[in-house]
């Protein structure tokens, strides 16, 4: 019985640690994409950072070449 008992711990502990590492994998795919997302927002940003600025010049020049000369 006691020998039952305890095979039957032993399977149940082997279960646990299979589904333990599948729980680890998916984990480290969730943290890969996340990076993933992280480092597209950031670049998004930084472009539209650049586009603003590249905007805003091009309004000033805009600005003034429809004055016209002075």
């Amino acid at each position: 019985m006691t020998a039952d008992v305890g095979s039957l711990v032993l399977e149940h502990l082997r279960a646990i640690r299979a589904k333990q590492d599948q729980h680890g994998e998916r984990l480290d795919r969730i943290e890969l994409r996340l990076c993933v997302i992280e480092q597209t927002l950031g670049s998004m940003f930084a472009v539209s950072g650049s586009d603003r600025k590249t905007v805003q010049s091009l309004t000033r020049r805009w600005s003034g070449w429809s004055a016209g000369p002075t």
